[in-house]
């Protein structure tokens, strides 16, 4: 694939990652996509011969790569689990100070378009349980190397993208980034009983 191509084709998937992020799956239109991302008209299908439908699973997959890695980054970043749970969230929060304001949607968990499709389209719902258990191993794998057991690693890191998930639900209603401070609080209560 030539160079200009495959720019057209990442620019597509930057814009209907956003798009799909901040609206949802059935309120973004291909139209859309095309006109915010200025692409030809035939580009998408081109690019994504299956239609929107491929084009929201490719969009999950790119995400579900930079979540995975913006998380490694910042479970990774302290030794000390107390501290690097507390840095993982106050990461998340950072990107609601002034939501609306970016257009990088791209590390923010999307519950929205897992919500929105997950009775009416099977491909889409399988490709979001997938992101979903790939982020769990990430909070799992963390737990595991602070030595909590693998039971104890496998209900937390289940719980925790949980609170993550439903905090960021509540910042994206309230235009704020305090549910995710909330939930901040209370990590180490809950790391701390279980171990």
């Amino acid at each position: 694939m030539s160079q200009t191509k495959q720019q057209t084709k990442q620019r597509i998937l930057q814009t209907a990652m956003r798009l799909f992020h901040t609206q949802g799956y059935h309120a973004t239109g291909v139209s859309q996509i095309l006109k915010e991302s200025v692409s030809p008209k035939g580009s998408l299908y081109y690019h994504f011969p299956g239609g929107k439908e491929q084009l929201a699973i490719e969009a999950i997959e790119q995400s579900t790569v930079i979540i995975a890695t913006a998380m490694k980054s910042d479970l990774d970043f302290y030794d000390d689990i107390y501290t690097a749970f507390s840095h993982h969230l106050t990461s998340i929060a950072t990107k609601f100070e002034d939501f609306g304001k970016t257009d990088d949607f791209s590390t923010i968990p999307f519950g929205l378009i897992a919500s929105e499709t997950a009775l009416v389209n099977e491909n889409i719902r399988k490709s979001c349980e997938k992101t979903y258990a790939t982020l769990e191993a990430i909070y799992e794998q963390r737990l595991l190397a602070a030595g909590y057991t693998s039971e104890e690693a496998l209900i937390l890191s289940s719980t925790f993208n949980i609170l993550v998930e439903g905090a960021v639900a509540l910042c994206v209603t309230s235009k704020s980034n305090a549910p995710l401070l909330n939930v901040k609080k209370v990590i180490p209560l809950l790391l701390k009983r279980a171990k």
